[in-house]
């Protein structure tokens, strides 16, 4: 699996989502009735209403905003890998998209460069790309795949390459990780306690955290997924 891919033209990519505002309470009036319209297709627990469910609202893009981008990237000498992760994150989206938008037209558009990310297809590329629109901003060349036939769209997701064709259920990074035997990104926060990290606890640095650690996970799977050794502790490096 993926022994053509040169891996050094490989950019891996996690982001974390909060819900626009930090409470239902804070939701202007106009914007609780479309979450009422949109909350009413989601699955919950008996009794519960609009606000209860409200903290989950990060995870589509007309109700959420993007608080970190994490990236990392390969590069080799000889057989060694060196795996060097940034983030990009904070309080202004736009300013944060902007950013990564940057480095990935100055760094990541050759021809050959790919982006990857674990259901990066179903979430992770999708929310970028429509967060660019309603920020005003241009999409990025490669997540701008409208009118591309298939195999000019350079998107890899580690969870469909996981099922080989088999589309029946959904298969989380953090199984993955503990299926090959990777450690777990999910030993501090996980997905669904980002909102009140972030709007309760005011702890950008913690959901960076967290988020690289999601980046390095799909980086090592993406080594077991080409039976090669995982990264070390020395081989990651962290860019400020």
């Amino acid at each position: 699996m993926l022994q053509n891919i040169d891996y050094t033209k490989l950019l891996v990519l996690d982001i974390e989502t909060v819900p626009q505002y930090p409470n239902y309470a804070d939701v202007p009036e106009k914007w609780q009735h479309l979450w009422a319209k949109k909350s009413a297709t989601l699955k919950r627990a008996e009794g519960e209403t609009e606000s209860d469910i409200y903290p989950r609202a990060g995870i589509y893009a007309e109700f959420g905003k993007i608080v970190c981008i994490s990236c990392g990237f390969f590069s080799s000498s000889g057989r060694t890998y060196q795996f060097r992760v940034k983030s990009f994150y904070g309080d202004d989206e736009a300013k944060i998209l902007s950013d990564f938008n940057a480095m990935l037209e100055c760094h990541f558009s050759e021809p050959g460069c790919s982006l990857v990310a674990h259901n990066g297809k179903e979430f992770d590329y999708p929310y970028i790309g429509r967060r660019c629109l309603l920020n005003g901003l241009e999409i990025p060349s490669l997540l701008d795949i409208a009118g591309k036939k298939p195999w000019e769209i350079n998107l890899l997701d580690t969870m469909e390459l996981w099922k080989f064709g088999d589309y029946k259920n959904y298969t989380s990074l953090e199984l993955l990780a503990a299926s090959f035997g990777i450690p777990t990104p999910k030993d501090d926060i996980d997905g669904s306690k980002v909102w009140s990290v972030y709007w309760l606890e005011n702890d950008l640095e913690r959901i960076k955290t967290y988020c690289q650690k999601d980046v390095v996970t799909v980086a090592q799977l993406l080594l077991k997924f080409r039976n090669e050794a995982l990264l070390t502790e020395e081989q990651v490096l962290l860019i400020p």
